[in-house]
C-alpha cells in the first residue's frame, strides 16, 4: 500500500477549511457542555466541523466516558483505562439536550470493552432519560460493536432509537491496520441485526473514511456489504491524520470525486448520503431526515 508520511505536513488542500468560531451560539454551547460536564466526541475525535455545530448549538455527545479500550490507526479519543460510568451521565445529556431545544440528538460513546455488556445498558438508560425529557426528538446512537454480544445490542435496540449507526469506516483490506479489534463481517452483522430487532422501525447509518489507500472497486464493494446489510444511510468523508502516531494520509480526494462517490452510493439504492472532505457521521446529521422512512 502507498503511503506518503509528509502528507500530514505539508499545506492541505484548499478544499480542507476549518471554519473558526464568530458566533455566540458556539460559546453559549461550550459553556453549556462544561457546565453539565459533558463529553462530546466533537472535541474528544477533533472534529473539523466542531466550530460550525457548535455555532449552530448542536453537539455530539460521548456518554461512558472519553477513555477508549480500544487503540484504531485512525482516531484521536485517547486509549486507557477507562473509568466507572457515571449514574447520573443520562440525565444531564437529556438536560443538555433540553437546554439546547434539540429536535435531533446524536448519542455516541467509546468502546467498552471492559464492560461486560460493552456499555450498551448505559445507551438504554440514556436513551430512555432523553425521550423523558423531550418526547418527540429524534434519537440517533452511533455505537460501537458490543463484540457482537446480541443480548447487548438488543439492550440499545429496545429503547427504540430512530437512527443506529455503526462505522463501517473503511474497506475488508484495510479494516486489519485501521480497526483495532474490530472486524469487517462483524460490523456488517451487528448493523444487519439491529434492523432485524426493529423492523421497520429504524433507519440503519454507516460511514466510510476515504484516503487510505482503498482502491476504487474496494469502496464499490463495501458500499454493496453495507446495502446487503439494509443500511439505507451513507456517510463518505475524508480522513484527516490527527497526529503523527496515527496513520498518515494516503490521498486526499477532491470534492468532485466525493460528488461522484454520492452518485454511485445513490445509485447501489442508499435513501441518504452525504459525501464530503469535511463530512463526519454526525455532521448535518438532522438535515436528512431518514426517520421519515420509518414505518408507523
Amino acid at each position: 500500500m502507498r503511503m506518503d508520511a509528509s502528507l500530514h505536513l505539508d499545506k492541505k488542500p484548499d478544499w480542507i477549511r476549518v471554519k473558526l468560531p464568530n458566533n455566540p451560539v458556539f460559546w453559549d454551547t461550550k459553556s453549556m457542555v462544561k457546565d453539565l460536564k459533558l463529553v462530546t466526541v466533537c472535541e474528544e475525535a477533533q472534529c473539523p466541523n466542531r466550530w460550525e455545530c457548535w455555532g449552530q448549538g448542536t453537539a455530539t455527545f460521548m456518554i461512558a466516558g472519553e477513555k477508549c479500550t480500544r487503540a484504531c490507526g485512525f482516531c484521536a479519543v485517547k486509549t486507557a483505562k477507562p473509568d466507572a460510568l457515571e449514574e447520573d451521565e443520562p440525565q444531564r445529556v437529556a438536560e443538555a439536550t433540553r437546554r439546547m431545544k434539540l429536535n435531533h440528538v446524536v448519542i455516541t460513546a467509546v468502546a467498552r470493552d471492559d464492560l461486560a455488556d460493552g456499555g450498551a445498558e448505559h445507551f438504554e438508560k440514556t436513551i430512555e432519560a432523553v425521550r423523558e425529557v423531550n418526547p418527540g426528538i429524534t434519537i440517533e446512537v452511533l455505537v460501537p460493536d458490543f463484540n457482537d454480544k446480541d443480548w447487548a445490542l438488543e439492550m440499545v435496540m429496545r429503547a427504540k432509537p430512530q437512527i443506529f449507526n455503526h462505522n463501517l469506516e473503511t474497506v475488508r483490506r484495510l479494516t486489519p491496520l485501521v480497526r483495532s479489534r474490530a472486524q469487517y463481517d462483524r460490523s456488517l452483522a451487528v448493523l444487519k441485526k439491529a434492523k432485524a430487532m426493529a423492523p421497520g422501525k429504524v433507519a440503519t447509518k454507516s460511514g466510510i473514511m476515504l484516503g487510505l489507500g482503498e482502491r476504487d472497486e474496494e469502496i464499490e464493494q463495501a458500499m454493496d456489504d453495507l446495502r446487503a446489510a439494509d443500511v439505507t444511510v451513507l456517510t463518505l468523508g475524508q480522513y484527516l491524520r490527527p497526529t503523527p502516531m496515527h496513520l498518515p494520509v494516503v490521498e486526499y480526494v477532491t470534492p468532485e470525486k466525493f460528488a461522484e462517490w454520492k452518485t454511485v452510493a445513490e445509485a447501489k439504492g442508499f435513501r441518504h448520503v452525504a459525501s464530503g472532505p469535511l463530512v463526519r457521521s454526525s455532521y448535518h446529521a438532522a438535515d436528512f431526515k431518514p426517520e421519515l422512512d420509518l414505518e408507523d
